[in-house]
Formats: structure tokens, sequence, C-alpha cells
């Protein structure tokens, strides 16, 4: 078992000043891989984005655009805080803050990791987007802290079934107990992908049809699949349990940032009761599917057929 080494350790408890149990930093510079056709996916995490994947590739293809701690795979939530809901003002966020920007370190901070062969294990406690004071257009951070309270564990298989170019992507949102919300949207898993996969396609589940699909930007309710011009590499998106309850036209979203040279897709859940989203964990799967367009596409259709 390839266990990832540690860089240093944190002392998180004394007692009577004398005694300290310690508590070990995971050292977050991990890799898993697996072969697919003639080549194999390698997914890589990074120490700079606590944990967050910062790159996926396959045949010399690198599929994520990681430039700052947003632009990653990976998974956010925001929340309401009892409050009128606007976009990352309570934002938990997987990679790190916005402050952190292209730096070499993350206010989000790893608690465990374990990578081996085709799978990969981590647990983080996510920094909030904003800082506070910062405002996020005209939305200004209702977090008071730099680090939430919020913790998210993912669990990456490269590999599903007898699809060695599917990517099964478990993730758990932990909501802690000191916090009231009535509406919290999850970002299960989101891809910012470099802007040269610009063929945007849907993928309708009950017909088994692809169409073509704007750059939005926004929401829809079909799976996505996003491609290059010519079909040699292609991402796609599914989450069996789209859509959330009340939100049936939303799930999948698109962009394309020509500012920013960068595309994104996620896979957004959401819930809302106005007694309170109670504290306690939140699990989705969603499966990240590659390969060149049309094997992508025949994936897809085996996959929601299963």
């Amino acid at each position: 078992m390839n266990f990832h080494s540690f860089r240093f350790i944190v002392p998180i408890l004394c007692i009577l000043s004398t005694e300290c149990v310690y508590a070990q930093t995971p050292n977050a510079d991990a890799e898993i891989r697996a072969p697919y056709g003639d080549s194999e996916i390698v997914i890589k995490t990074t120490t700079r984005l606590a944990g967050a994947i910062h790159s996926l590739t396959w045949k010399n293809k690198e599929f994520i655009n990681s430039t700052d701690h947003g632009r990653q795979l990976q998974s956010a939530s925001n929340l309401d805080l009892n409050t009128r809901f606007s976009g990352e003002s309570f934002n938990p966020t997987e990679a790190g803050s916005r402050a952190d920007g292209a730096g070499p370190t993350s206010t989000s901070q790893l608690l465990h990791l374990i990578a081996e062969g085709n799978t990969l294990q981590t647990t983080s406690q996510m920094a909030f987007w904003l800082r506070p004071g910062e405002k996020s257009g005209p939305n200004p951070a209702k977090n008071t802290t730099l680090l939430s309270n919020h913790l998210l564990t993912k669990r990456v298989t490269i590999g599903y079934r007898n699809f060695p170019n599917v990517i099964q992507y478990d993730v758990t949102f932990s909501l802690p107990i000191n916090e009231f919300h009535t509406f919290a949207q999850f970002e299960a898993v989101t891809g910012y992908m470099p802007p040269e996969f610009s063929n945007f396609l849907t993928f309708n589940i009950e017909t088994g049809q692809t169409s073509p699909l704007s750059d939005g930007p926004g929401e829809q309710a079909h799976p996505i699949i996003f491609s290059t011009e010519s079909g040699s590499h292609a991402m796609a998106i599914y989450s069996p349990g789209q859509p959330s309850p009340g939100f049936e036209n939303a799930g999948y979203g698109r962009w394309n940032f020509r500012g920013q040279e960068v595309v994104k897709w996620n896979s957004v859940f959401r819930i809302r009761n106005k007694d309170g989203v109670a504290a306690g964990d939140y699990a989705f799967q969603s499966f990240v599917i590659v390969g060149d367009l049309e094997t992508v596409i025949s994936t897809m259709q085996q996959l929601v057929a299963m």
C-alpha cells in the first residue's frame, strides 16, 4: 500500500502543558493512474491546493486548467446563513480561497489523504472563497473567518465496472452544528478545462442522443460533454442523483470564460428547507468520463442504461 509521507507535525491537544497529542499533516503531492486504451489516465493532487485535483491527463492531453485556487477538478458549497442567498458570499471551497490566487499555499487545510493505485481519498477543511470583508460583485462575505467548519471527503476511482475510462467521483459534504441555513447548494464536482474544449454537447438520458449546447452561461437539466473540435479528446459529467427535487430544470452548468481562456462544467445539487438544512453529511455520486468524443458518448449511453 502506497501511503504518502507527511510534511510536518502539528500539536492538536496538550494536557497540563506537558503532554501533547500530535496530528500529522499529509503531503498532498499524490498521483493515481490506470490504463485506458493505449495510454493511461493520470490524476494528480498537490499540496498547493490542499489535495484538490489539479491535473488529469490522457493521451498527452491535459484536461484541467489549474491556475488559481478555483480552477480545478474540485468541490464547493454555497449556503444562505439564513439570509438572502447570494453567490460566493458563504462559499466553502476545497482548493482554497480567492485571495490564495496563483500562490503556492492554500487556506484550506488537508486533514487526510490516501493514494493507492487507481484510488484516491481525501478529507479537507474547506476555506471560504471570500475573506471577511471582501465582496464578490455586490455581495459582501457573510463569513467572519478564513477557514470554515465545513469538511469535504472525496473518494475518486479511475475505472468503474467494465469501463476503464469512467472516473467514479464520490463526495461527502459535512455541515457543522453551529450554523443555520434554509438553503444549501452543493457543487458536487466542477471541472475547469482548457479553452480548446470548446465543443459543448448535452446528452438526453431518455433518448440516449446528444445535441449541441450553447456556451450559456448557466445550468440546464442534461448531462454535459465538452470536447475538442476534432473530437480526439472529450470529458463528460453524469450524476445519477440529478435532478434535485424542486430544481428539475437545472443541475448541469456550463460556462465559457473567454477573457480568462477557460471553460467550466459542473454538477450542482440543492436543498431548501424553511425549517433548516440539518447539520450532518450530504453525499453525492458523479461519473466523469474521458476519451475521444465517440467513445465518451457510447460510454454514457451504456452507463445511463445500467
